[in-house]
């Protein structure tokens, strides 16, 4: 056998030395990768094959005084997308964008970064989810799936709408008490590690079946949703009639500061809010502030009886005007009253009797009792963007300042400040915190935490707040605020005029104005104090002519709602009307001709109400005199008291409601 060539046997030699080397190199590579970069190197893996998603259980559910929804969360989809599985990102963005209401244009951008998840929409509604699925089935289309996900509902649309706010997208309070118990009601955090493939998708897409934990403590508000209805109703209306730019109503118990009801026009929907301005999300009855004018001599009034400086039957002589450091300051009337009592200057709301009086109380005295009402800082009520109002340093007051806050000018106050000042008369002279919290409970319905009534201070003795209190009667009785009685019952209370202020605040606005009133009642033993502001309203703007009579169609509601009996003897009372609670109140059995045959004399017939909205139930019973309840949210399935049954007007109709 020949002998291998040399240059053959060098060249095998060499192949076997540089292949020794190359495993030798490639085993001291494993050996460096595996025990020196093993521990680095396998994290970067886990880091680009598992990505980290945080999940949301559901909010608390937020209920009015009497335990109905007023915000709830339920489960809905989420639409993600995986862009490296996209085959045609123009066509998917296009398809996409026609059911989800979307500009295609902005879905192409977000499948468009390079990323391996992106959203495409959150929250979709239970249509858009089907159309969505359908899409996917006809078209074939991949890297699309969906995660669930807790949305915030809202059953009663704009009802308290800027007491209750509204949650953004990732879950967070943005108004309202969503905003202010953001932390209490909001649901868990859950961080879920997902397994993926190297592009990104999920191994194991059953982990998007969310199954949400415990959620956050529930909230039971003191706000009572028929009393809220009765109000924005009356809002509604007052505001179509007069043509108000903008309008408050607060109605308070004078015995716990417990708001009843606090509604702001404009409003939005807060399932909506995206669609609506900030101006519409404002809660006016909080944030504003005005010059509340005649409403504010309740509290002037209080001050010079309270210091010994004017007597009931007091008489003044009332000029027409009086002159205050070369500054005339005129009745609203531009009338002269001559020779009157105290009684008649708080009656007729006579400018220069409030003048002479705020003059004998003096600057600090003054400012003192008004600050002991509460003005002049937040009161604390559990709401975000609360407004302080602004009040006079007494040091720097000159006589013309004591004047003019003696009539409610040149100072400011919020709504919520006047209706607690307002309440403190009502409750014996003692001024509570506004609530509008009543207690929390845990997901198990167990009680977490109540609050009770909290006393600021004896703004007034209670000698005081009674005598006065007989006087404001008359304003309603006898004197500026008719327009505000209400039949059958004794209410106290103060029209209020206000030249607009210009919004840098030097200044009014020429011909523009706010009107208001605030009063409480019965007033032997008040139940309910509240407020009507009507801001800038067309044509008559006068406190006693528009917004006395709001208070009014409120105020006769709220008392049958509550079953207040009426005050015997009453002279507002007709004789023909029996003193009686309105739950009392006799009906008829069912007329067995149905709608053809008219109810007896003093009767209507209740309506069909089934299939209705809790809107359309209640316009239809208030247009007929009767007392609406709703129980439940969603369409009218049942009622209490039979179709076309025979009641006397007040009597109270149960409407039960059940989702669409």
């Amino acid at each position: 056998m020949a002998a291998m060539p040399t240059y053959i046997q060098k060249r095998l030699a060499l192949f076997l030395f540089l292949t020794i080397v190359a495993l030798v190199g490639l085993a001291g590579r494993i050996a460096w990768i595996q025990f020196g970069e093993g521990q680095l190197l396998s994290a970067k893996v886990r880091d680009q094959l598992r990505e980290s998603r945080v999940m949301q259980s559901p909010r608390g559910t937020i209920y009015d005084r009497t335990g109905r929804e007023l915000a709830v969360s339920s489960m809905t989809k989420s639409l993600y997308a995986n862009p490296r599985e996209i085959k045609d990102a123009s066509v998917l963005a296009d398809l996409l964008g026609s059911v989800l209401g979307i500009s295609p244009e902005g879905i192409k951008e977000r499948l468009m970064t390079g990323a391996s998840f992106v959203w495409i929409k959150r929250t979709l509604e239970p249509e858009q989810t089907k159309a969505v699925t359908l899409l996917i089935k006809e078209h074939g289309l991949t890297g699309l799936g969906f995660v669930e996900e807790s949305k915030r509902y809202y059953p009663n649309d704009s009802l308290a709408a800027q007491v209750l706010g509204f949650v953004g997208t990732d879950d967070i309070g943005l108004e309202g008490i969503e905003m202010t118990l953001d932390k209490t009601i909001k649901g868990r955090e859950l961080k879920q590690v997902i397994d993926t493939d190297s592009h990104g998708t999920p191994i194991f897409k059953s982990i998007f079946s969310f199954i949400p934990e415990k959620q956050g403590k529930s909230v039971y508000l003191t706000i009572d949703s028929t009393i809220q209805y009765i109000v924005e109703r009356a809002l509604d209306k007052a505001m179509a009639e007069t043509g108000a730019q903008a309008a408050t109503v607060i109605i308070m118990q004078p015995k716990t500061g417990e708001i009843l009801a606090m509604a702001s026009r404009p409003t939005y929907n807060p399932n909506q809010f995206e669609r609506y301005s900030s101006e519409q999300w404002k809660n006016r009855a909080v944030s504003i502030v005005y010059e509340p004018g005649s409403t504010f001599k309740s509290v002037i009034a209080a001050a010079a009886l309270e210091d010994g400086k004017v007597r009931p039957d007091e008489r003044f002589i009332d000029k027409g005007f009086v002159e205050i450091s070369g500054r005339r300051i005129k009745n609203w009337s531009d009338e002269s009253y001559g020779d009157v009592s105290f009684i008649d200057i708080i009656k007729n709301s006579i400018n220069t009797g409030f003048v002479q009086i705020g003059m004998r109380v003096g600057a600090a005295k003054l400012t003192s009792y008004v600050r002991g009402f509460g003005f002049g800082k937040v009161s604390g009520i559990e709401l975000p963007g609360e407004e302080a109002g602004l009040m006079f340093d007494p040091k720097e007051m000159r006589d013309s300042d004591t004047a003019t806050m003696s009539i409610g000018q040149s100072i400011a106050v919020t709504p919520i400040q006047l209706t607690a000042a307002i309440a403190a008369i009502a409750n014996d002279g003692v001024l509570l915190k506004p609530r509008i919290i009543r207690e929390y409970r845990n997901d198990d319905g167990t009680l977490a935490e109540a609050f009770e009534p909290i006393a600021v201070r004896q703004a007034i003795s209670p000698a005081t707040a009674r005598t006065l209190t007989s006087m404001l009667e008359k304003v309603v009785s006898e004197g500026g605020g008719k327009k505000a009685a209400v039949k059958g019952y004794r209410f106290a209370g103060k029209t209020g005029t206000a030249e607009k202020l210009k919004p840098d605040g030097n200044g009014y606005l020429s011909g523009r104005y706010i009107a208001s009133f605030g009063g409480y009642g019965p007033v032997e033993d008040p139940q309910v104090a509240a407020l009507v502001v009507l801001d800038d309203p067309a044509g008559i703007y006068y406190g006693g002519e528009i917004a006395a009579p709001v208070f009014s169609d409120i105020m006769s509601q709220v008392m049958r709602y509550l079953s207040i009996r009426p005050h015997e003897g009453n002279p507002l009372l007709p004789p023909d009307n029996p003193v009686v609670k309105s739950a009392e109140l006799p009906y008829s059995v069912p007329i067995a001709d149905g709608p053809s045959a008219p109810p007896p004399p003093g009767h209507v017939l209740v309506p069909v109400l089934s299939g209705k909205s809790i809107r359309e139930v209640g316009e239809d019973l208030h247009s007929l005199g009767l007392t609406f309840v709703p129980v439940g949210t969603g369409s009218a399935v049942k009622q209490n008291i039979a179709p076309y049954t025979a009641v006397k007007p007040g009597a109270e109709i149960i409407v039960y409601f059940e989702p669409r």
